[in-house]
């Protein structure tokens, strides 16, 4: 990375929300931790909102040191939000994700970017020694990482540690939405992203309150089920909706002929039975599957089509000289 002086090599972003007795501490630490790294830096501090001092800490902390950036948003989207509103303003090669209450160490970014510089693509935090309440926070933290690993087959100990490494070229093809920037590496491996983890310490809270709890779990879920989806179905949708539709109009169909036969060979009266009504639905919520299907693939070629977007993305291409 060179010390090229107009642009960063490193951008640091970090979303804050109510965390004024946090900022004189976290740029503390900052700047401890980055000054000790032969690049240019930059931090990126995104006001998600804030309802206490914090906004005008962040303008302090800015007007004090150029290399800080603050980012006022005009009202609390959301942690993801604000962490996309950074990356989109985030100058740097190399953009390194964190939170702002200081559990996360900014000593341990210098680690992630040893493991960024084996060639990896995102280099994720694990925080395998958690300071948090094991009820609360971690049990259904393990939870939710072996949920996300297994959905998406991208196995990682802590998808929650918000302390992340990425190439910025990676982020061009990751695009966030609700509460999916947990799920960056996952993203980011559909998009041919290599990932690694690297252990990193974790501190216990000390100042302001916690903004995470047994609430977010049933958004995490949904996001989840959203992002199995995109992962697997994007470009395919008539696969999911399809297979389910047939399957489904197959059940009634055979329903179907066995009352026939009843009917027919046997004499049998089907007319009050429920399995009949039973046959019906299932033919019928079968071909609305399957229509379903066909219009979510109208819909996906809509939208790579009039946005010109790419079904893949590309590495590099050798040689890079023009060719014939």
């Amino acid at each position: 990375m060179g010390m090229d002086h107009n642009r960063p090599d490193i951008s640091v972003v970090i979303p804050v929300y109510n965390e004024e007795q946090t900022i004189p501490h976290l740029y503390e630490a900052l700047v401890g931790a980055l000054n000790d790294l032969d690049v240019v830096w930059e931090v990126l501090l995104v006001d998600d909102g804030s309802s206490d001092g914090s906004g005008a800490a962040l303008d302090a902390v800015a007007r004090s040191d150029p290399r800080f950036i603050a980012i006022h948003l005009r009202r609390n989207y959301g942690q993801t939000a604000a962490m996309s509103a950074g990356f989109d303003h985030a100058r740097g090669d190399i953009i390194v994700g964190m939170d702002a209450d200081l559990q996360n160490d900014p000593a341990d970014i210098p680690r992630l970017l040893d493991k960024l510089d084996e060639g990896y693509d995102v280099v994720s935090g694990w925080r395998k020694d958690r300071k948090d309440r094991w009820l609360t926070r971690v049990l259904p933290s393990h939870i939710a990482n072996a949920l996300i690993s297994w959905f998406t087959g991208v196995r990682l100990h802590d998808y929650g540690c918000s302390l992340k490494a990425y190439r910025r070229e990676i982020l061009r093809d990751v695009h966030l939405y609700g509460e999916m920037h947990r799920f960056i590496p996952a993203l980011a491996h559909w998009a041919g992203g290599s990932i690694a983890e690297v252990e990193v310490s974790h501190r216990p809270r000390r100042w302001g309150e916690s903004k995470y709890g047994l609430s977010r779990i049933l958004p995490v879920f949904l996001d989840l089920l959203t992002v199995k989806f995109l992962l697997s179905y994007a470009t395919r949708p008539i696969q999911v909706f399809g297979k389910w539709g047939l399957a489904v109009s197959f059940i009634g169909f055979v329903i179907a002929v066995v009352l026939t036969i009843e009917k027919l060979a046997y004499g049998m009266d089907i007319g009050t039975r429920p399995a009949l009504l039973l046959a019906v639905l299932l033919m019928l919520v079968g071909g609305n599957f399957i229509t379903l299907g066909l219009l979510a693939e109208l819909q996906a070629r809509t939208y790579y089509e009039t946005q010109r977007k790419r079904i893949y993305t590309i590495r590099r291409i050798a040689p890079t000289w023009p060719r014939n």
